[in-house]
């Protein structure tokens, strides 16, 4: 009698915990939908009462199968991933693109997204390779330069988003590592490429901008540089083991499975054996640069 008990009580209390994992998984999905139940309930086909129900912490039931695959394909998560057998939502991959926002004041919807993803991951280690220099440690002169021609967004914008990066690497808990190549840092000091046209002072006082920050935010923003001809590394951002974005122009390749995740953190332990400027070295080598710059 007493083994039926507790069988029964551990069978009613992995039921609850199933219940509730459902019911939180299914309410991500309807943020993701725009916080619409209705909306969803149309996309999925069911009567919003259903979707309602399912939702309310009252409930004792699941829904039917081929409402569970409905919600697993409408999300683009696995069903595993709904009933919390899985930590992921499954091989997702969101691509986003760039989104327009001219307004005053206020962060692009790209720029907002960032910094929530960057609270998400808090205390866990940041991995980031630049698509020209690090944005924390530019100038608002190069960012104006670099944003000039752009059509999503303003150069307030971006100076105000690598403004909140700047402020949140410095707080005692970030850890960021930063990985680009030598090339890179040695044709903007020269002003080759992209840099063609950006004047000489403007170039002295980005370097001079590096190596104090650099040096003032280490050890916890840690800058490698690698022999561009060695290796090759696309723009991305690891956000601590949830979270990856690869930037390929105007839009941003989402990964959050574990597996996608774990590969291009990897990849990003490889740039690092394979840096031939170690964070400590970043000031000195901006010091050479600099002297070289008339």
């Amino acid at each position: 009698m007493m083994k039926e008990l507790t069988w029964l009580t551990r069978h009613m209390a992995e039921r609850q915990l199933l219940l509730d994992t459902f019911r939180e998984r299914l309410t991500s999905l309807v943020t993701q939908a725009g916080g619409s139940k209705v909306s969803l309930a149309r996309s999925l086909e069911i009567d919003r009462t259903t979707l309602t129900q399912l939702l309310s912490p009252a409930n004792r039931r699941l829904p039917r199968t081929e409402t569970l695959v409905a919600l697993a394909r409408h999300g683009h998560v696995s069903v595993d991933w709904l009933l919390g057998l899985r930590h992921d939502d499954g091989d997702r991959t969101e691509l986003l693109p760039q989104q327009t926002s001219f307004e005053r004041d206020v962060l692009s919807p790209d720029d907002e997204r960032l910094i929530g993803w960057l609270t998400e991951a808090k205390g866990t280690k940041i991995r980031y390779v630049p698509s020209t220099l690090p944005d924390l440690l530019k100038s608002e002169d190069v960012i104006r330069y670099e944003v000039a021609g752009s059509a999503v967004s303003r150069p307030e914008q971006k100076i105000d988003t690598a403004a909140v990066r700047l402020r949140w690497q410095r707080r005692p808990e970030t850890e960021m590592e930063c990985c680009s190549s030598l090339q890179s840092l040695e044709g903007f000091a020269r002003g080759e490429g992209i840099w063609r046209d950006f004047p000489i002072q403007l170039r002295r006082e980005q370097l001079e901008r590096m190596i104090r920050l650099s040096d003032e935010l280490y050890p916890t923003f840690r800058w490698f540089l690698f022999d561009g001809r060695v290796r090759y590394a696309a723009p991305v951002t690891v956000f601590g083991a949830r979270r990856a974005a690869l930037y390929v122009g105007q839009m941003y390749l989402v990964f959050t499975s574990d597996e996608h995740v774990m590969a291009l953190s990897r990849h990003f332990d490889n740039l690092i054996r394979a840096a031939t400027i170690q964070p400590p070295e970043i000031p000195a080598l901006c010091r050479r640069l600099l002297a070289q710059v008339r």
